[in-house]
Parts: C-alpha cells; sequence; structure tokens
C-alpha cells in the first residue's frame, strides 16, 4: 500500500533528523575556558548541563547573559556539549533543555518556556540566547510565543532567539500523516501509523497542523531572531571507501520557509550551504561553519588572534575533524 511506504519512509528521513550518540561518561564535564564562577545552582524542569550527566543542577553566574540549547529530534542535551565547550572558552555560560521526544511539540514548548521564565527569576541574567536546532528550532520558535492561552511574561527582560535548520513549512517526509481526508477512508491506520511512527508529536510536524500554519506573533520579549536556513543539498554526512553512504540532506530549503515565520521585522534569515548535522556538528565533526556564522552575526564573541592556536587544540580534543576552521565559506545571498 503506497501510504504505507510512504509512512515507513517518513519514519527513516524523520530518524535522520540528528545523529543519536550513545551516552559516555568520559563526556559528563565541561572544560571551564574563560567562564566566571558561578554563585549560585539552579535546578529547573528540563534545564541543565550541556552533557548527558544524570545530575542535572545548573551551575551558573547569575548575573551573566545564558545561551539556553535545544535539541533536535533522537538528540540529547550530550548533543550540544561541544557548542557549549565552545561557548565557555569565549566566556560564555550554557544551559540545555532536555525533553520527550515523542511528546506533542506544542507541550514541550510550553515546558521550555516556564523553564525559560523560571531561569529568568531565579537568577539576574540580562539576557537569555535561546538556540535550537531542527525540531529544536520549531519548539524554540513556539515557546517565544503566546499560545493555547500561555504568554511569556516577566522575567527574562529580553530574549535573542536562534533557529537552525527548522521545518517551519512542516515535514515534507510526514505529508501523508497531514492527509486528514485519508483517516476515515483507511478506518483509522494513518494516524495510528504515524503515532507508532513518531509518537504524538506526529499531530505537530505536518504541512497542515495548526502548530505550522499558526507559528504565532514573537513575544515582545523577543528582540531578535535569527534564523538559519541550510542549503542541505549534495551533503554527505559518512563517507566509505572514497564515496557517501549516507546523506546529510534531511530538511529541504522549502520546508525551512513559512511567510509568517519569515516576515517578523525582527527576523533576519540567513543561508548557508551544510549538512543537517554537519551545521552543529558532532563528536566526529566540528560545527567550522556555525561557529564562523555565529561570530559573524554577535551570537558568538570573537576569538582574539592570540587565542586562535587554543582554540584550534581545544576543538581538535573535543572533535575529530577541525580542518578549514576561519577558512568556511561566507552565508549564500538569500533569492
Amino acid at each position: 500500500m503506497k501510504y504505507l511506504a510512504a509512512l515507513l519512509t517518513a519514519a527513516g528521513l524523520l530518524g535522520g533528523c540528528a545523529s543519536y550518540e550513545p551516552v559516555n561518561p568520559a563526556y559528563f564535564n565541561i572544560e571551564r575556558g574563560q567562564l566566571p564562577q558561578p554563585d549560585t545552582t539552579l535546578n529547573i524542569a528540563g534545564l541543565g548541563p550541556c552533557t548527558d550527566n544524570p545530575d542535572r543542577s545548573l551551575p551558573l553566574d547569575s548575573s551573566k547573559p545564558v545561551h539556553v540549547l535545544v535539541h533536535g529530534c533522537f538528540g540529547s542535551s550530550g548533543q550540544f556539549r561541544g557548542l557549549a565547550q565552545v561557548l565557555a572558552f569565549h566566556g560564555q555560560q550554557t544551559a540545555c533543555f532536555t525533553y520527550d521526544d515523542r511528546a506533542r511539540l506544542s507541550e514541550v514548548a510550553s515546558d521550555l518556556q516556564k523553564a525559560i521564565q523560571q531561569l529568568g527569576a531565579q537568577s539576574r541574567s540580562p539576557h537569555i540566547t535561546l538556540i535550537g536546532h531542527s525540531q529544536g528550532a520549531l519548539i524554540a520558535r513556539k515557546a517565544m510565543t503566546e499560545f493555547s492561552g500561555a504568554a511569556l511574561r516577566g522575567p527574562p527582560a529580553s530574549v535573542s532567539l536562534v533557529t537552525i535548520s527548522g521545518p517551519f513549512a512542516g515535514i515534507e517526509a510526514a505529508q501523508t500523516c497531514g492527509k486528514t481526508w485519508l483517516y476515515p477512508l483507511t478506518l483509522g491506520f494513518v494516524p495510528l501509523s504515524c503515532y507508532l511512527a513518531t509518537g504524538a508529536k506526529w499531530a505537530d510536524i505536518t504541512f497542515s497542523s495548526p502548530f505550522i500554519r499558526e507559528p504565532g506573533a514573537l513575544a515582545p520579549q523577543v528582540v531578535s531572531h535569527l534564523k538559519i536556513d541550510t542549503d542541505e543539498r549534495g551533503s554527505c554526512r559518512r563517507e566509505a571507501g572514497g564515496r557517501c553512504v549516507e546523506d546529510d540532506e534531511i530538511f529541504s530549503l522549502a520546508e525551512q520557509r513559512n511567510p509568517v515565520v519569515d516576515a517578523d521585522v525582527r527576523t533576519r534569515r540567513v543561508q548557508v550551504k551544510a549538512g543537517h548535522v554537519e551545521i552543529v556538528g558532532d563528536k566526529r565533526m566540528a560545527p567550522t561553519k556555525l561557529i564562523t556564522l555565529l561570530q559573524e552575526q554577535g551570537v558568538l564573541r570573537p576569538t582574539p588572534a592570540a587565542h586562535l592556536p587554543a582554540f584550534k587544540r581545544l576543538l581538535a580534543r573535543v572533535y575529530q575533524d577541525v580542518d578549514g576552521y576561519q577558512n568556511t565559506p561566507k552565508t549564500l545571498p538569500l533569492p
């Protein structure tokens, strides 16, 4: 049955949203780099260090800005350990938001919104930068809007939003799940199969879902939205014998564009030629293009020339492939 084949394809593609990395106790800690000494330890549901350490208590300097990272599907806080190390080297502190990958995205966004508000209320942080990748980009933006009767009120005073490779137009691979006219014709087989493949979130990732069609307006506290679209065509995640055995193309540019999201006056869109996992990196590959882009956009502090050798040594410890740092291509002009 063609619809069953489409659903199986969707499950496979959605599984490629992020590369799964097994938990390794060797990666339970982050080198402090230039980070200020913490003056408080917070315990906020969903928030913790950017590692897979079971201890989710969060030490912070409560008077300094915080970068909150939100992983994509099949991800974890440990997926962003490398990026947290990069930020720490530049004196910028991080926290990571962890969630149930199969839950409704609207529920996860509500949990993230509460966590951000608690972070603002329990610290004196003047600014929070919220960074989401892939599915995490959808969650991060929705958390910064008013939805389901909830609104971002009170602290923090200001938020910068950064979304990377977010499928804001809905996921093409889940297109069959969004065809509501099929539900009665298949006696409920389509929604059941979608649930089995992706969990409850299937209802939020289709092109026809209210989550996608009604993205909402950003809250007043959001001072800027850097929207990074990745042109993933021709990218490769893994090579063997001189040929690509696993590509890194998950979402097309069309899947990443939504007129309502793009039209917000606080949104600045940039486009970069990079694979879906390549852009944020993994334990084998440094996110050199993202590092360069975040520095160009003022999200990541510049690396002083005198510190470049030390920075490359850090990348060599955290990632296996650091070639090309500071030689990455500029962002592409937008059409």
